[in-house]
């Protein structure tokens, strides 16, 4: 079921709630007009259906990208004062991308595909460690990087994504 649809119906569940059996009888609330306890029950529904949703879109997002989803949303309901959600937003991995070869999903860190071993950024030639575009020597080694690896001055730098054979 969609995150959404349960988002809406936790909404309607605690407005009918709160406007049935809640705001009538919590003393505080008795002298507020009818259309001043149906606004409080609006308001006071929407933030956990806002809460659902937020955590539907922490499921979905770590799903895309190749996150454990229900760890994330667990630590996100579990740790208090909304720490878990930011720890979510700081930690979560960079999207992951398709090959160009065969489509297969592959993270952002990965120098080849892990279905068919297309080379999806540069390698050092001398350890083949992976190196981004731009870089005039491998981090690792040393070793000069292959000129088309390195940046035209005044230009602009090479697209992010699989190598061209």
């Amino acid at each position: 079921m969609p995150v959404w649809v349960i988002a809406i119906l936790a909404y309607l569940g605690i407005f009918i709630g709160l406007i049935s059996i809640a705001i009538p009888q919590f003393p505080k609330t008795t002298g507020l007009p009818r259309g001043g306890q149906i606004a409080l029950g609006l308001f006071a529904a929407a933030i956990p259906a806002l809460y659902v949703l937020l955590l539907g879109y922490i499921y979905g997002d770590a799903e895309r990208r190749g996150m454990r989803q229900w760890l994330w949303v667990l630590l996100a309901i579990l740790i208090p004062n909304a720490v878990g959600i930011i720890l979510y937003f700081v930690l979560r991995d960079p999207l992951m991308f398709y090959c160009s070869s065969c489509g297969a999903s592959a993270k952002s860190t990965y120098t080849f595909c892990p279905n068919c071993s297309t080379p999806l950024r540069p390698t050092c030639t001398e350890c083949g460690h992976g190196i981004e575009r731009g870089w005039k020597h491998c981090p690792n080694c040393g070793t000069p990087a292959p000129v088309a690896n390195q940046l035209v001055p005044g230009g602009t730098p090479p697209a992010r994504g699989p190598i061209q054979a």
